[in-house]
């Protein structure tokens, strides 16, 4: 057997660049695939746990909750110590979180291991990235993200498929189960095939950020808990006092950020306007998202009366559209600008919405759900690429994998508040997914609570984004353009390191 090629010299087509595609394919499809089959499954764990549903709220938010806010730290620490090694730890600590989640007796331990899985998916999802950009050659380093992009995005096609098999079958507890057997074969291939590799020279010196990162993390958590508390405890202290906790926090979040020679997230790069304006156009399209995909597989399964398996087979059509059509999507958003896209396609996924509104007891699959989920899927389709393209092209190349980690971290925390407060704002109560008069009930009202979301992003993108702002201005530099072609992940955009025209790459997302 040939000796491993060294760091930078890996040929994708090569033995060895297939394992490194693998491992990396392996890892993200633990986290790709854990974004898709957990929805599936929570009628299922609230039925076993006897929870309610701000215990399927926490479910869902305790993992986004530590995986928003330590993604970017993720990445600063795999430039530091060793992205292989930081990988392999985030690998371990995903499956062993993922253990604990299906071996949970309670819905306490539950939660708890969820938010210790967000901590490992935050090690693991930028750290895959990172092996492609840092072992393989450079010419080869495109076409290596974008089959890390495609492949990911079919793990993530399939997963609710997979996730309702499992649940109907062996259990929910499967569902997670499942990233076990994943990583036992990730790890080895990476100890075996993929060289370390770390950041060199100054950056090696830099500090972490992990207050910034904490400060983060407890805002945000403070918020959440009042947001999902506030429909079974009112207006009292338990409700009040976490809510301004996390407001009081975030505060001091920015200030130390502001302060910090080296933050984790520079305040600094959002007084670039387009960044900001495609940024806040991501908070109003993936708060829908998240609220529309934590609702819409309980609407199917507890109003309309299907199974876990029909439930996440019929959300097949909006992740096989993104799968299909991303690649042409992000050509025709470099032809027309990316003004148009990103206002037409959140109206046409604010459609698909209210056309859910028409998905209640005895609904049909072909004349009810299907074209809803058509219509979300063209709206997708339409603005996910224009997006994470025109997010690379707002910053330095330099800055592309920072810039696109923030984006990704700016979504998932916006879907993160979403789940928390759209149930309290659409009036379902602890109960409500027990029974499915008030669940169809609430969910009239959630609708058009989230496509009133969407028509605000898209004002958003009329007004502020630049149609020729994946164009260089005179005498300046080209600017980057995107990798990852192929996407259908739902919570958040994609990774993206971007790409440079003068023949160099840069690095993979940090702090």
């Amino acid at each position: 057997m040939s000796e491993p090629s060294a760091p930078g010299a890996v040929r994708l087509a090569s033995a060895q660049g297939r394992w490194v595609l693998l491992t990396a394919v392996l890892g993200s499809g633990m986290a790709l695939l854990d974004g898709t089959v957990v929805n599936v499954a929570l009628p299922r764990i609230g039925e076993d746990l006897n929870a309610d549903l701000a215990v399927l709220q926490w479910t869902v938010t305790a993992y986004l909750l530590t995986l928003s806010s330590l993604i970017l730290l993720g990445g600063a620490l795999g430039d530091r110590f060793g992205r292989r090694r930081v990988f392999v730890i985030g690998v371990v600590w995903f499956a062993t979180a993922s253990l604990l989640c299906g071996l949970a007796p309670h819905a306490g331990v539950l939660i708890a291991a969820r938010a210790l899985q967000g901590v490992g998916g935050a090690l693991l999802t930028p750290g895959s990235l990172a092996l492609i950009q840092a072992v393989l050659r450079p010419e080869d380093r495109a076409r290596g993200v974008g089959a890390w992009s495609g492949l990911g995005g079919v793990a993530a096609a399939v997963g609710p498929f997979i996730g309702g098999w499992l649940v109907d079958g062996a259990g929910w507890r499967w569902v997670f189960f499942l990233n076990v057997p994943l990583a036992a074969v990730c790890v080895p291939v990476a100890l075996r095939h993929v060289p370390e590799t770390r950041e060199r020279g100054a950056g090696r010196h830099r500090g972490f950020d992990v207050r910034g990162a904490v400060l983060g993390a407890l805002a945000l958590a403070g918020v959440t808990y009042a947001l999902i508390a506030a429909p079974g405890g009112g207006a009292g202290p338990g409700v009040i006092l976490p809510a301004v906790a996390g407001v009081l926090l975030g505060v001091l979040f920015v200030q130390v950020e502001r302060r910090r020679a080296d933050p984790m997230l520079p305040p600094a790069i959002f007084r670039i306007r387009q960044f900001s304006a495609i940024n806040a156009v991501t908070v109003c399209v993936y708060a829908a998202f998240g609220g529309f995909f934590f609702l819409s597989v309980l609407q199917l399964q507890v109003v309309v009366g299907y199974s876990a398996l029909q439930a996440g087979t019929a959300l097949l059509p909006t992740t096989v559209l993104m799968l299909l059509l991303s690649a042409r999507s992000g050509e025709l958003g470099q032809r027309t600008g990316p003004r148009l896209p990103l206002t037409v396609g959140p109206l046409l996924c604010a459609a698909g919405l209210l056309l859910m509104m028409r998905v209640g007891r005895g609904a049909s699959y072909l004349t009810d759900v299907l074209p809803a989920l058509v219509v979300m899927g063209a709206g997708m389709v339409t603005l996910v690429a224009p997006l994470t393209a025109t997010v690379l092209a707002s910053v330095d190349v330099d800055r592309a994998g920072l810039a696109s980690g923030i984006n990704n971290a700016a979504a998932r925390a916006a879907g993160l508040m979403a789940v928390a407060a759209l149930p309290l704002l659409a009036g379902f109560g602890p109960e409500a997914y027990r029974s499915p008069d008030a669940f169809a009930a609430a969910f009239l009202h959630a609708m058009p609570l989230c496509a009133a979301i969407l028509v605000v992003g898209a004002l958003i993108a009329w007004l502020t984004v630049r149609s020729d702002a994946l164009r260089p201005e005179p005498g300046a530099q080209e600017p980057c353009h995107a990798k990852t072609t192929y996407h259908c992940g739902v919570t958040a955009p994609p990774l993206d390191p971007g790409e440079e025209r003068n023949g160099t790459t840069p690095r993979a997302p940090e702090s």
